[in-house]
């Protein structure tokens, strides 16, 4: 069974089982979240499309980890203008273990 769920602005399609990093969640280690806003739910050809959203569906979720990711490097420049930026950035993620879909 699978699920398409928002969380951070962000969509994604998850499983039972799969581990998944998102935007930073402000939760303990090992709390467990419910993501409720769930678009979509499906299994085989037996499939569930809200409008937006599948009333009574949720997906049970633990937090396993926050963490950054790695950095990206940001480079800026006018030509012919002696103006050159550079500047890094690392995103705050949260790893979430999917346990359960409540369809």
């Amino acid at each position: 069974m699978y699920a398409v769920v928002k969380t951070g602005g962000k969509q994604y399609r998850v499983t039972v089982g799969q581990k998944l990093k998102v935007e930073q969640i402000p939760a303990e280690v090992g709390a467990e979240i419910v993501l409720d806003q769930v678009f979509m739910t499906g299994e085989g050809e037996n499939v569930k499309i809200g409008s937006p959203l599948v009333a009574g569906a949720a997906v049970k979720c633990t937090v396993v980890s926050h963490g950054r990711y790695d950095k990206i490097r940001i480079f800026k420049m006018r030509r012919r203008k002696h103006y050159q930026k550079h500047q890094g950035h690392r995103q705050h993620y949260t790893e979430l273990r999917i346990d359960a879909i409540v369809a």
